[in-house]
């Protein structure tokens, strides 16, 4: 008890956010050090539900020692099944509010909001039912009869004694009349839970008669200094004009001037009464991430924010996000020149270079020798060249790592998971709490998000309201519709509805403080425009092919885009019988994860900004790529072909073409290729209503392709003469494309009232479906947080099955792809390139009756794939158990962590193999196709 509330005063003075004790201490008489006191006296009474005849009944030596001294107490067989109806974390709420009432006066109804934090120590707050059933069984508090009265006085010494060691007994009274709001209940309840955790580590705090020789102050000060945790980010409000900032923090080139978005950013960010939610809608290229870097930084000085968090859409956007983050923080004031934690946050982070490097610098978590920790508070930081710890570096802390405490780290670039889970009722909801709450929070790409997903965002802003925590929202454009419910769930208000903006206002900057009202800013768009003509182009490989002959026939590099990754492997296949397999590259997701960065890596090589690069084809070249080519990669193309799909995605696609200046006037690009052009094809044209191909349906939905096509048609029947405006038509395109009214020939109209009732549909069941586990709305202050996350999932994490639970998408299977030899021995895929440090990587051995090296199991495990949507339903359970006939004992466990519990898919030296009925061909330069058996790989 000493150990946790010592450790929580630490955590509160050096640890927590500034933001975060504002708001607990805004909710007490005496501020701050009410709040400071609160925390301290909570986390040291949390354990009082272990001073009771249910938990002290388990061992027998101890229960024997305690009876002598009148404790009485049943052994814990006798007990029976009924010990679990008083967990220790229960019972020490039920305790800590009788001796409330009783002592102090409490009335019940004011008890729960404070005790709740001891109820749910262990990750879930009690639910009414179960304290109910707690009070029907008070012999698990206190032995009836005599010794009842002996095990009261014993828990009412302890929590007096509580009381005053910690300096609450004179506060308790004013204490009664306050209701904490829900969110300060969240955060008291995650500052326990950490300071529980940190104290009950033995390697921190040894056990007795282990630590017995330091006093109660010599084992703190080992404990903190073995800890080791990076301090807190306080950001100073930098007086610098917009322009100054952004050169200090980024590097621009010589002369360079910001973009009217990123001043306009900066100017709102410091003009906002108190800092909030800001949606930024510009077009690709506007430099939308380095202006949500610099809101962030002048956020967290107004708000007392001490980190910021980056959501991105998928891993890979996350892991091209990551470098750019460390760079940003290595010019960042208050970061530079400082220890501070950093993490990337998914689930295949370990695998990421730039992540694992600052993994291996980080020093393990133990108590240093009283000495040690002498001379190290006196010289703090003298001690790392022998611990290999840097003074002033980011690092990814040892301590801070795992699925709930990873975002604890003050800056952090991940997936949009993490952020949803905040909206998922699950185990240790508060730790996902208490790390949202003491940042700023990015959300990159927010039209990328679908209904299901949406529903958790939006619970996940009103409570990020609640908090007071600052939210920018990056996004290429959104319906009006969508902006208006991110403002109403931010702000908690229903009126709270942006000023009125016609469609064609672009860029566009929408602002709302918690409880207030929306204001924009309508900043100009950059210099920069294109013009891209629109065409219709009918599908099928044939006129493709003709068509492409036909643009490149001067040399060029096109961009084909389908919707599926079998539309993506059965095009380039006819292609490259057309212009040769050389000048023919493919792109998508079906490629092990080392592939994927590399076929990345190449795209940016070969297609990059002109400044980056000179490699570029100077022949002719085709790209054909699924959706991965909508977003992060800065690449740029002559010519663009593009499946139908909705069209906010179809101008995203439309920013990889002329993307950047080449020459004057595009005179460095093929002369018929100077035009910005883009060819829509995936549908049948001739039919009375454009009818898409089934698979863009099943990936979009009809009645979203429709409107897209009905908002493209004055631009396709236009041709060179009604182009579609970059970024001037972008809005008004999207806001047609997602409004209400009627859209398209009349002649459509039946097929669109058929797609939007099956659409609408659709979305009423992802709503429905998204709410079941979602988290309740932030409930009136004063009323406990009993059962809030009752119902949920459990535990979650970053795995495909937590994932799943904030995204609509089916159950899938992840393999580790390795390849066996004709001799039978399993190797690591033979075209593999060398690593960072030029090690090879290629055909490593991987011994099936022996644990594979660590460098090899983690190549190994960085060639993970994900298997399509084939292996869903029934035969995900047949694939499953033929996949598990290779199992490999000297994989699991410890001994090679990269491995344990993979599934290994392994093909053959042709790399082929059979799954479940369906014929597999692996090849990197096509990633992974999947044939029915009977059908011969091709």
């Amino acid at each position: 008890m000493e150990d946790a509330a010592a450790v929580a005063g630490l955590l509160w003075d050096r640890w927590l956010p500034v933001g975060v004790r504002r708001l607990v201490a805004g909710a007490l008489p005496q501020g701050d050090a009410d709040a400071r006191a609160l925390a301290v006296w909570l986390a040291g009474v949390h354990d009082i539900g272990k001073a009771t005849p249910a938990f002290a009944c388990q061992v027998d030596q101890l229960a024997e020692t305690m009876r002598q001294h009148g404790l009485e107490m049943c052994s814990a067989r006798a007990m029976g099944p009924d010990r679990r109806i008083a967990p220790h974390g229960l019972a020490g709420q039920v305790l800590l509010g009788e001796w409330l009432e009783e002592r102090h006066g409490w009335v019940p109804a004011r008890t729960g909001q404070f005790t709740v934090a001891v109820g749910g120590h262990h990750g879930v707050p009690p639910e009414h039912a179960q304290i109910t059933a707690l009070y029907e069984h008070e012999e698990l508090l206190r032995t009836p009869g005599a010794s009842g009265r002996v095990w009261r006085q014993v828990q009412t010494e302890l929590l007096d004694a509580c009381a005053e060691r910690f300096g609450v007994a004179q506060r308790l009274a004013a204490w009664r009349a306050v209701k904490l709001p829900q969110p300060v209940q969240v955060l008291l309840t995650a500052l326990v839970i950490v300071s529980d955790w940190i104290a009950s580590n033995p390697d921190l705090f040894p056990y007795f008669p282990d630590g017995a020789s330091r006093d109660d102050q010599e084992r703190l000060t080992a404990a903190w200094q073995g800890l080791d945790l990076p301090g807190v980010w306080r950001a100073a409000e930098s007086c610098r004009s917009a322009q100054e900032l952004f050169a200090s923090r980024f590097e621009l080139p010589a002369g360079a001037r910001i973009r009217p978005v990123q001043e306009t950013a900066v100017e709102l960010a410091r003009a906002m009464e108190t800092p909030g939610l800001l949606i930024v809608e510009a077009p690709m290229g506007e430099g939308k991430t380095e202006a949500a870097l610099a809101v962030a930084e002048i956020f967290a000085a107004r708000s007392g924010a001490g980190g910021v968090f980056f959501a991105l859409p998928t891993m890979a956007t996350g892991n091209a996000m990551f470098p750019r983050l460390l760079d940003w923080l290595e010019r960042l004031p208050g970061v530079a020149g400082f220890r501070r934690s950093v993490h990337l946050a998914h689930s295949k982070a370990a695998l990421n270079e730039d992540f694992a490097g600052l993994m291996a610098r980080a020093g393990r978590v133990a108590a240093v020798g009283v000495d040690e920790a002498a001379s190290a508070a006196s010289a703090p930081r003298q001690r790392h060249h022998t611990q290999h710890r840097a003074a002033a570096e980011l690092v990814a802390h040892a301590w801070l790592r795992g699925h709930k405490k990873a975002m604890l780290a003050s800056f952090v670039a991940g997936t949009i998971d993490q952020l949803l889970f905040a909206g998922l009722k699950s185990r240790h909801l508060a730790l996902r709490h208490l790390a949202v709450a003491g940042k700023v929070i990015v959300i990159d790409e927010a039209h990328a998000y679908d209904t299901y997903m949406s529903v958790y965002l939006d619970r996940v802003l009103s409570w990020l309201g609640s908090y007071r925590v600052p939210v920018v929202v990056l996004s290429a454009t959104l319906p009006a519709s969508r902006r208006r419910e991110l403002v109403q769930a931010y702000s908690g208000r229903a009126d709270a509805e942006p000023e009125t903006a016609a469609s064609d206002v672009y860029p566009l900057l929408t602002a709302v403080a918690p409880g207030g009202t929306a204001l924009c800013r309508r900043p100009q768009a950059s210099a920069r425009s294109t013009a891209v003509c629109l065409e219709r182009l009918d599908d099928g490989p044939d006129s493709l092919g003709d068509r492409l002959e036909q643009e490149l026939a001067d040399g060029g590099c096109a961009l084909v885009i389908r919707n599926t990754v079998r539309r993506v492997l059965e095009t380039a296949r006819a292609l490259r019988d057309r212009f040769g397999a050389e000048n023919v590259t493919v792109a998508h997701s079906g490629f092990v994860d080392l592939d994927r960065a590399d076929k990345d890596s190449t795209l940016l090589r070969l297609f990059g900004p002109p400044e980056k690069t000179d490699d570029r084809p100077t022949g002719r070249h085709i790209v054909v790529a699924s959706q991965v080519a909508e977003q992060s990669l800065d690449v740029d193309f002559d010519l663009l072909v593009s499946d139908l799909c909705p069209v906010d995605l179809l101008l995203q696609r439309m920013g990889r073409l002329h993307r950047h200046q080449r020459g004057p006037g595009q005179k460095e690009r093929p002369g018929r290729l100077r035009t910005a052009r883009c060819l829509v094809t995936g549908a049948d044209w001739t039919a009375d209503v454009p009818a898409p191909v089934r698979g863009s349906v099943a990936v979009y939905g009809q009645y979203t392709l429709l409107r897209s096509a009905a908002v493209l048609l004055p631009h396709l029947d236009g041709g060179s003469g009604r182009p579609v405006r970059l970024p001037t038509d972008i809005s008004p395109l999207v806001q047609s494309a997602y409004g209400e009214a009627p859209v398209g020939p009349d002649h459509w109209q039946e097929a669109m009232k058929r797609a939007r009732e099956q659409f609408e549909r659709h979305r009423d069941d992802q709503t429905e479906r998204a709410a079941v586990f979602r988290l309740g709305s932030v409930g009136k202050p004063g009323r406990p947080l009993f059962g809030w996350v009752a119902a949920g999932v459990g535990d979650t994490d970053d795995t495909p099955a937590g994932r799943a639970q904030v995204r609509d998408s089916r159950d899938s299977l992840e393999v580790v792809v390795v390849q066996r030899r004709g001799d039978g021995h399993l190797v690591t895929l033979p075209w593999l390139k060398p690593d960072s440090k030029k090690r090879q990587r290629a055909g490593l051995a991987l011994p099936q009756d022996a644990t594979p090296t660590r460098f090899a199991a983690r190549t190994a495990a960085s060639c993970a794939l994900r298997l399509p949507m084939q292996f869903s339903g029934e035969t995900m359970d047949r694939a499953i158990q033929e996949l598990e006939q290779l199992y490999m004992p000297k994989w699991q466990g410890n001994d090679s962590p990269w491995l344990s519990d993979q599934l290994i898919l392994a093909l053959d030296e042709n790399c082929q193999t059979r799954l479940a009925g369906f014929s597999l061909r692996y090849s990197p330069s096509d990633g992974l196709e999947v044939t029915r058996a009977e059908e011969p790989p091709r």
